[in-house]
């Protein structure tokens, strides 16, 4: 009886998941999907790169922006958060290898005060240097500095962004996935991301979801003032999403996967996927234990029973569990494509997602020792943030 009752409970619980959630699964929210209209005056665009210890990756993203097929004027701000390499150097050999040392700005960063993330910190420098200026740009690019961008995508943004009156156009970009635990791991933190945030949803101006991917985020300048500035989100470790539900107060936002925007920071071993969800998973469930265990309970329900049934149950308690399993790799297949990953991959969703739970007791075992949201020598989880 008590099995059939969980079956029940899961096959319910995944239906409304095919169903209910906007498609999230199927990723049809792409920037390559509808052509946007070509601007009659392009906009000014300022990209801004927050880096700390960098230098093994910041040549790249530099040089694929400075090298963007972009008619408007497009120019690049590294804030240097007191690296420790040679990142401000490699960035500045980036630009002058292409001749464009002239539209790069290398700004050193002030030391983190109280209530900031370092992330985000290094951004408000960024914003505020180009509020300074005699003719600030439209748009702020806001990228992290492992990222490297297809010739035309500045061009695309742009255009979809002011086609479409968006306050906020961010494309989640495609993550690097070449080593063993990147093709087991990174396709299922994709999809993981998008059935917390539908693309759907987010894109729509009547729901309340948002998101947005930090790694590619267009902004409008002045619904970013008008909102408040990087200030107004000044201890969020998601920021990305922090950003998007502040903007999306401004105005209508848009988020989709791209191929043409890619990640270059390498994950080799399950040790790194770890730290990467244990940085911001607790901040998630905003620092709760009740958030904490209804989280796991509900990734059991839904990720492990219909296995457990599978295999332990009989009955129709079985036959809803091997259904839903099978059900569950469908929903993973289109995100196992996107990736290049053999969909055979999606018979492994319910062993993935408890190794995710196990990074996710990690990461509030991480902030009990106060080492929340460790970054680069950081720890930057904060009383700000919990409230």
């Amino acid at each position: 009886m008590v099995n059939n009752v969980v079956a029940s409970m899961v096959l319910a619980i995944w239906l409304y998941l095919l169903a209910g959630r906007g498609g999230f699964w199927r990723g049809a929210e792409r920037d390559d999907v509808i052509e946007p209209i070509v601007p009659s005056v392009w906009p000014a665009v300022t990209a801004i790169i927050p880096a700390r210890d960098e230098a093994a990756s910041v040549g790249e993203t530099v040089a694929s922006l400075l090298g963007q097929d972009y008619a408007g004027e497009l120019r690049v701000i590294v804030v240097d958060d007191q690296s420790r390499d040679a990142t401000t150097q490699v960035a500045r050999d980036a630009a002058a290898k292409l001749g464009k040392a002239d539209r790069l700005m290398v700004l050193s960063g002030r030391a983190l005060p109280a209530g900031w993330t370092g992330k985000l910190w290094a951004q408000h420098q960024g914003v505020q240097y180009v509020n300074e200026l005699p003719n600030p740009p439209d748009y702020l690019l806001f990228t992290d500095a492992d990222i490297v961008y297809g010739l035309d995508v500045v061009s695309g943004l742009a255009a979809r962004t002011q086609a479409d009156g968006l306050v906020l156009t961010s494309l989640m970009v495609k993550l690097r996935c070449t080593s063993f635990a990147e093709r087991v791991f990174i396709p299922a933190f994709v999809l993981f991301f998008q059935m917390l945030y539908p693309f759907a949803f987010a894109n729509d101006p009547r729901r309340a979801t948002a998101a947005a991917a930090g790694g590619c985020m267009l902004v409008r300048c002045e619904a970013l003032q008008r909102a408040g500035g990087v200030a107004a989100i000044r201890g969020a470790l998601i920021d990305d999403c922090a950003l998007a539900k502040l903007l999306k107060a401004q105005g209508p936002i848009w988020i989709g996967l791209t191929e043409r925007v890619r990640s270059i920071r390498a994950y080799p071993a399950m040790a790194d996927i770890r730290g990467m969800v244990a940085r911001t998973a607790y901040a998630q469930l905003r620092y709760s234990p009740l958030l904490l265990a209804g989280t796991v309970l509900g990734l059991a329900l839904t990720f492990l029973a219909p296995a457990a049934l599978a295999f332990f149950a009989s009955g129709f308690a079985q036959f809803a569990g091997i259904f839903t399993w099978l059900l569950m790799a469908l929903v993973f297949r289109p995100m196992l494509r996107f990736y290049g990953v053999t969909i055979f991959w999606g018979l492994a969703l319910p062993a993935i997602a408890a190794l995710y739970m196990a990074f996710t007791l990690d990461s509030a075992y991480q902030h009990a020792r106060g080492r929340g949201g460790m970054w680069k020598g950081r720890a930057q989880a904060n009383v700000s943030e919990m409230r």
